[in-house]
């Protein structure tokens, strides 16, 4: 009894794999895609006030003047959107608003002075108690984090475009996790940055094993 249910069990995980591929992603791209937009053109037919929150963007973010930043963040925001809902360049796109949204976490939604995890917590919520209320922000890097490493899915124009590449093979090593942990790290750093900095040094590290050279000796 128990082989035929694994079949079975196999045979549904087998067509869900097929079904994902195609629509797994769809979901948090139309999502993000929309949120994005929207807050684009609110920042197009709005004021700019990025003017009274500068000093609390990250560096290098802190160097740019208000106005070039808000244009940028207006456009990555409208363009980045419109980019996801057509799944277009996807990684590049989901990179870049991965970046946007904790540039605007460190200078909107983080809280200011906090000591220790438990003041930290506090700021997880919509709305702002005076301990920050990053968890919209937050939950939009864990929608974007997927898209970043597994791109946007075969219903997408980087599928099509993919096509006229050769084949692709998942690779699992040293160096695909440097070049994931280091900017990675550099970018969690802006908010905590003892632990960005760790992980940026392990995909550092990562790196200069990768590209170490081998020995005679060494395997394959």
């Amino acid at each position: 009894m128990a082989v035929p249910c694994l079949a079975c069990f196999g045979a549904l995980r087998d067509r869900l794999d097929g079904v994902g591929a195609w629509l797994a992603p769809l979901g948090l791209r139309a999502v993000l895609a929309w949120e994005f937009y929207e807050s684009g053109r609110e920042k197009l037919q709005g004021e700019n006030w990025f003017g009274a929150v500068m000093s609390n963007f990250p560096f290098p973010f802190d160097r740019v003047p208000a106005g070039l930043s808000w244009g940028m963040a207006t456009w990555f925001e409208l363009l980045g959107g419109l980019a996801l809902l057509l799944g277009l360049a996807t990684r590049a796109v989901a990179a870049s608003l991965f970046v946007l949204t904790v540039v605007a976490i460190a200078a909107v939604h983080w809280p200011r002075d906090w000591m220790g995890l438990s003041q930290l917590a506090q700021g997880y919520a919509i709305s702002d108690a005076g301990a920050g209320n990053y968890k919209l922000p937050l939950l939009f890097l864990v929608m974007l984090w997927p898209l970043i490493l597994g791109g946007a899915g075969r219903l997408s124009l980087d599928a099509a475009l993919a096509r006229a590449l050769p084949a692709a093979s998942a690779r699992n090593d040293l160096l695909g996790w440097g070049l994931v942990l280091l900017p990675f790290g550099g970018v969690v750093a802006m908010l905590l940055p003892a632990p960005g900095l760790t992980l940026a040094g392990l995909g550092a590290t990562a790196l200069l094993i990768a590209a170490r050279p081998r020995g005679p000796f060494a395997p394959a």
